[in-house]
């Protein structure tokens, strides 16, 4: 979109995450090709819009945007809960290589 939207703002701040410098901003090439997953909540299919990315994840997000503040948090906390179980499973992977090794 080119901004990040008030209400993204507002809901972020409510939460205790900083915006400050927060931008919109487009994911490049190169920043695909070294990145080890990608995380994929733009609902565009990921041939469409991750086509040169390594290992990628489709998350099921809602978008907000026109929304009120109660979607806004909704979608907010599913994902905090859906990084919060990612997190749980690269460890979980993690710490079974290093058993195997």
């Amino acid at each position: 979109m080119g901004y990040v939207p008030e209400m993204t703002l507002q809901t972020l701040s409510r939460n205790g995450y900083s915006i400050e410098g927060l931008t919109s901003k487009p994911v490049l090439r190169e920043e695909l090709l070294r990145t080890g997953l990608v995380i994929n909540m733009s609902g565009q299919s990921r041939a469409l819009a991750l086509a040169e990315a390594g290992s990628i994840e489709d998350w099921p997000v809602a978008d907000p945007y026109g929304e009120d503040a109660g979607v806004y948090q909704t979608i907010l906390e599913d994902i905090e809960r859906r990084v919060k179980d990612l997190s749980e499973r690269l460890r979980s992977d993690q710490a079974g290589k290093k058993l195997s090794s």
